[in-house]
């Protein structure tokens, strides 16, 4: 990418660093994360980049140990953003200081959720377009603030937690806000980081179709003349993954669809059909149901269930890779959401949510290596690759379904009988989302089987069947997410249909929790 001007994100491990990068690829910018530790004075002079921007992350810049920066990042003459935790390190390493909120051991106040910013000091280029209708919503997530600015900084913008919410050091072009712009619920940022940008005089010119390009040349490079195979599960990552290397390779690439008996209704019809209809590709279909099922024999945790179907599916690809004439590699649609959940983007200091099949349960001796052109790619940004790709709507459309299927759907013990339930209810609750034409409003929906069983009548006679839990959420990148707000008329009728067409539940409810605090599986 070394034709576009390049944006350094430094990672100190907030959840969101990458919606930092989402906001600058939707302004065409071409941006990089990388983690704070492997930022040097010879990592700077090679990326050479046009402007930087600090991270927020869980670390008190209070700490002796906490990460920090090279001091370099600030003598260079580049525009510098500092984001929460950024803005913290900022003043502290310039001169200014931080107060330790109660979480450091301080006695500051700490600051979460939504608050409200209003304008202080002169105008200021980075806020046009802000405060137009009096004061901001803007999103904090921070326990330690700064007490006092840096020499050279003034205030710009105050909440009623942060008297320093946002400031600036104008002859450095140094910015520093304390709250999050890059998440949704501040929601005038994009704006914010519009302005930062235009200020570092970027060209906007990175686009999916360069994208497309750096990542054809990048899996060429990697792959030279060795064989693939790809984890094709049917799905938008997967099928535009496999698209994207099929274009970069050909015939070296083989993809294999694992059928392993956790598949929704007609899935594995559907998905082979869909692919070799639309696409000259190399498909074998491996139907390794009894194989995932009975080594999940008897197996409740969520992070085994992850882990074991991450480790057979291992199995299987190497087993194909050898039939195929001995491929080398292994190619996989993983996004960052899946990274960031399972570990830290990068080798950054981001805590760790949950492993994925395909990240966290990957075994570390595997004998392939991996291939994941979409690695730092959020859902809606794949969906943009595929129509730069020309798959069809059809592929691009689909819901997101995860790797683990229908196990991560079934909290507690996994067995055919409540997997047979679970699908049928399953088929019933996205019949209803079409019927009402609401299939495309919804980021993903499906149907939880809980682990209980609930007394109910039918017919004058006592039942004692499961429990299950509808989902539907609606967002724009899976890192956070809300409920649909279905309307109760639907809710009723679709409860009705299932419990009347399917044997085995008699009690349906309805899912309303957001992410984060929850998550959109149910493990």
């Amino acid at each position: 990418m070394t034709q576009h001007d390049r944006l350094l994100i430094i990672d100190f491990g907030s959840q969101v660093t990458q919606l930092i990068a989402r906001r600058l690829r939707e302004l065409n910018v071409y941006c990089e994360i990388h983690p704070f530790n492997r930022v040097t004075d010879a990592f700077l002079d090679d990326f050479a980049p046009r402007a930087i921007i600090l991270s927020g992350g869980p670390a008190s810049v209070v700490n002796p140990d906490a990460p920090r920066p090279p001091p370099s990042v600030f003598t260079r003459g580049l525009p510098v953003l500092g984001i929460c935790y950024g803005q913290q390190v900022m003043m502290q390493m310039l001169g200014g200081a931080v107060e330790g909120g109660k979480i450091s051991g301080g006695g500051g106040t700490a600051e979460f959720g939504r608050a409200y910013v209003t304008a202080a000091g002169d105008p200021l280029d980075l806020l046009a377009g802000w405060f137009d209708q009096g004061r901001e919503q803007v999103w904090m997530s921070h326990g330690d603030h700064v007490s006092r600015l840096a020499p050279g900084f003034a205030v710009h913008g105050t909440s009623p937690n942060a008297p320093y919410a946002i400031t600036a050091d104008l002859a450095r072009r140094f910015y520093a806000v304390q709250f999050h712009p890059e998440v949704h619920h501040t929601p005038n940022g994009k704006r914010l980081y519009e302005n930062f940008v235009r200020a570092a005089g970027f060209a906007g010119d990175w686009t999916m179709g360069a994208y497309r390009e750096d990542a054809i040349a990048k899996i060429r490079a990697q792959v030279g003349d060795a064989k693939v195979i790809c984890a094709l599960s049917g799905g938008v990552d997967s099928s535009v993954a496999a698209v994207l290397i099929h274009e970069a390779i050909g015939d070296q690439l083989t993809c294999v669809f694992v059928d392993h008996g956790l598949l929704r209704q007609g899935e594995a019809e559907q998905v082979v059909t869909m692919f070799r209809d639309h696409y000259n590709m190399a498909l074998i279909h491996a139907d390794e149901s009894e194989r995932f099922l009975t080594a999940l024999d008897g197996v409740t945790d969520p992070e085994v269930k992850r882990k074991t179907i991450g480790r057979l599916f291992i199995d299987v690809f190497q087993k194909h890779a050898t039939e195929v004439g001995g491929a080398t590699f292994l190619a996989q649609g993983t996004l960052y959401p899946d990274v960031i959940e399972s570990v830290s983007f990068s080798g950054g200091p981001s805590v760790t949510i949950k492993s994925h099949h395909n990240v966290g349960g990957l075994p570390e001796k595997m004998g392939l290596k991996l291939v994941e052109p979409l690695r730092e790619l959020f859902k809606d940004e794949v969906r943009a690759l595929g129509r730069e790709l020309g798959l069809p709507d059809s592929f691009i459309g689909r819901h997101p379904f995860p790797g683990p299927g229908l196990a991560i759907r079934c909290p507690g013990e996994i067995t055919r009988e409540k997997l047979a339930i679970l699908r049928a209810a399953d088929a019933v609750y996205i019949d209803q989302i079409r019927r009402h034409g609401l299939y495309d409003e919804i980021w993903q929906a499906f149907v939880a089987l809980l682990p209980v069983r609930t007394v109910g009548v039918m017919g004058d006679g006592r039942t004692y069947d499961y429990a299950c839990a509808l989902r539907a959420v609606t967002s724009v990148d899976g890192m956070t997410a809300d409920y649909y707000p279905f309307t109760h008329e639907f809710l009723g009728e679709t409860a009705t249909r299932i419990i009347n067409e399917v044997n085995g539940i008699n009690r349906v409810t309805y899912d309303i929790t957001s992410k984060p605090p929850g998550t959109i599986e149910w493990e």
